[in-house]
């Protein structure tokens, strides 16, 4: 078990947190929530032992250990990816040595009967079972099978870890700790170089782990997958909540209502006790009922409700200019790097306001593709053209690393504005909530959320009528990517988009192109009914038969699925409802206008005109009371 007590953290004289305090079981599956900048990564750092809280103690429980993997790192390796990996056992080797003393020390020994002799024989079954457990006799067989499930492949063993990109580096480093067993299994952001089919893998894995699993992740699926307790890091406070994370997005909105409920009616009595206080502070008949209820507001302590920001990117993508209806068409397209055949003979016609996803492990050639489709590869085999009147844009996977990091974040956005739209900049910038000490900063100081966000204020500048997206979710939050994701499903042009987030692509696109094994292969349908014919498809009565943890997977992720359809169902009735109050309070409005009009003749009025003026006010009022709650409501 962790215990945390009384925990306290200060980052540049805010509370982070606050006498926090709780424990971690030893099977527990707890996904850590909160916004950006709340403290989640800060949280793993000082489970782990990297930094020291300012006050309050972390106490876990002799002999376990704790294993973390950050968000980002540059790993010092040397070795192959099979030698980087297998120095997970390291540590194994002073057990082994450790067993053999024991095995020597119990077969000299005699006495039998003795306390001494019982007490080898345990310290030898503790360390027997330790090996055991953490695969001590079958190391490159557990290690093989570890970087398998991430995604590598067997020609990939024997080959330096410097030559792979920091994506795969990322997963050697994963598969290492994976391989070491950790008793506390702490997991900042691990999906975010993974592709789908590694995701599943991580998943299935975890699922059967036989340690405690603690995650930071922005992917909705993924934790709902494998987390059954959520605590949330709100204002220098946690929340606990004992179920995954849609449902604590529920029980957390019904807290935060019954919060201010409770502040209303307290607001109400202090209002009431107060009044009478006013009223009879002079009378000496009432002397004592008032000093009683001075006391009693004295005594009364006053409820809190969480500060919830209100901040969240709002922006819609320009109107699509005209195009005609062939907007991508490929013939027996290849791409080659040296001698790696990354695809051959792929044919595709993409006609307009079409929306697809291009899925696939890592590698397969998703972005390749993507980059031949906007102009930045053309050394291809086969043929490739846009159709007429295609205008692109464009946001590369590597799109925050690519920005000019000397310039300031308004220098950005005014390189390539032009015309009228360069007046609004500041507005711009203002509904991807840069501030106005914001658009001065230089880039390079900027978080990678805010970088990426950037990036997509860029987007917005170009009007385009085929939007192609390569892992556009990175480093957004999980209401940014909601967002995105209405504003994309609003956009009338051609989309393409390369993702690995399930809860980001499930109802969003129309059809997927899977890049499997150098071909390209078309589904008609989103991702979950495409997850869900692949499992049905391996889980014929020819296959052999899966395990119960993929069993479990597969229902979790119709589940995930049902429930992203259902989250789309709702998103899109509480924008109807936006737009309904939008037309009532357009109505009310033009009748407005034309009584005013009436008024500023000077005329006399009946008094029924003036009662109906009134009343249309009243509604007015009424109704942009009842829009503003549907927008609150629209953007949770």
């Amino acid at each position: 078990m962790i215990s945390v007590n009384n925990l306290s953290v200060q980052f540049t004289g805010t509370d982070l947190f606050s006498n926090v305090t709780f424990n971690i079981s030893d099977r527990d599956r707890v996904g850590l929530v909160g916004m950006n900048g709340a403290g989640k990564s800060t949280l793993l750092k000082i489970l782990c032992g990297m930094q020291e809280p300012e006050h309050g103690t972390i106490v876990v429980a002799s002999g376990q250990t704790v294993g973390y993997l950050p968000q980002e790192m540059v790993p010092e390796t040397v070795g192959t990816v099979i030698e980087e990996a297998l120095t997970a056992f390291s540590h194994l080797d002073e057990l082994e040595r450790e067993q053999e003393r024991l095995a020597i020390a119990i077969a000299e020994r005699t006495d039998y009967d003795s306390a001494e002799y019982a007490r080898l024989l345990e310290r030898h079954n503790e360390v027997t079972e330790r090996l055991v457990l953490l695969e001590g006799s079958r190391r490159r067989e557990a290690t093989e099978k570890v970087l398998l499930g991430l995604g590598f492949r067997h020609s990939d063993f024997d080959s330096p870890v410097a030559v792979f990109s920091g994506g795969w580096q990322m997963r050697v480093e994963l598969a290492k700790l994976l391989l070491r067993h950790p008793d506390f299994l702490l997991l900042d952001e691990p999906t975010n170089h993974l592709d789908i089919e590694s995701i599943q893998w991580l998943e299935n894995y975890l699922q059967g782990y036989t340690g405690a699993v603690v995650l930071v992740s922005h992917d909705r699926t993924f934790l709902d997958n494998i987390t059954h307790r959520t605590i949330e890091i709100t204002a220098g406070r946690i929340y606990d909540y004992k179920c995954p994370y849609s449902e604590y997005v529920v029980q957390m909105q019904e807290r935060r209502a019954s919060q201010m409920a409770q502040l209303t009616n307290q607001q109400r009595q202090v209002a009431q006790i107060e009044a009478f206080i006013e009223r009879f502070r002079y009378k000496a008949t009432k002397a004592k009922q008032v000093q009683s209820r001075v006391k009693m507001l004295e005594r009364m302590e006053r409820i809190e409700v969480d500060e919830v920001s209100a901040e969240s990117i709002h922006f819609q993508f320009p109107p699509a200019p005209h195009s005609g209806k062939i907007v991508i068409e490929a013939q027996h397209l290849g791409k080659a790097y040296g001698d790696n055949q990354v695809f051959d003979g792929v044919d595709f016609l993409l006609t307009s306001g079409r929306k697809v996803a291009f899925v696939g492990r890592n590698g397969e050639g998703k972005s390749t593709m993507a980059k031949i489709i906007v102009g930045e590869i053309n050394d291809y085999t086969g043929t490739f053209r846009l159709g007429a009147g295609v205008v692109v844009g464009y946001y590369a996977q590597n799109q925050a690393a690519m920005l000019n990091m000397d310039k300031t974040v308004y220098e950005t956005i005014d390189d390539i504005a032009q015309g009228d739209i360069r007046p609004k900049i500041r507005n711009i910038l203002g509904s991807f909530l840069f501030s106005d000490d914001d658009i001065d900063k230089k880039v390079k100081v900027l978080s990678g959320g805010e970088k990426a966000r950037l990036a997509l204020a860029k987007l917005l500048l170009t009007p385009c009528n085929l939007l192609v997206l390569d892992e556009p979710t990175n480093h957004l939050d999980m209401n940014s990517k909601d967002i995105l994701k209405n504003a994309l499903l609003q956009y009338t042009g051609t989309l393409v988009v390369v993702s690995h987030d399930r809860d980001f692509l499930g109802g969003l696109t129309d059809e997927l192109y899977e890049f499997r094994d150098g071909a390209v292969h078309e589904f008609k349908g989103d991702i979950m009914e495409f997850m869900q014919a692949r499992y049905s498809a391996e889980n014929n009565p020819q296959s052999p038969s899966k395990t119960k943890s993929e069993n479990r997977n597969a229902t979790a992720s119709k589940l995930a699925y049902e429930q992203s359809k259902e989250r789309e169902r709702e998103r899109r009735r509480l924008q109807n409802v936006v737009k309904q109050k939008e037309q009532e309070i357009e109505a009310l409005e033009t009748e407005l206008a034309s009584r005013d009009q009436q008024l500023a003749t000077g005329e006399v009025q009946s008094p029924q005109f003036y009662a109906e003026y009134q009343q249309l006010k009243q509604s007015l009022e009424a109704k942009m009371d009842e829009w503003e709650q549907a927008v609150i409501a629209a953007e949770v």
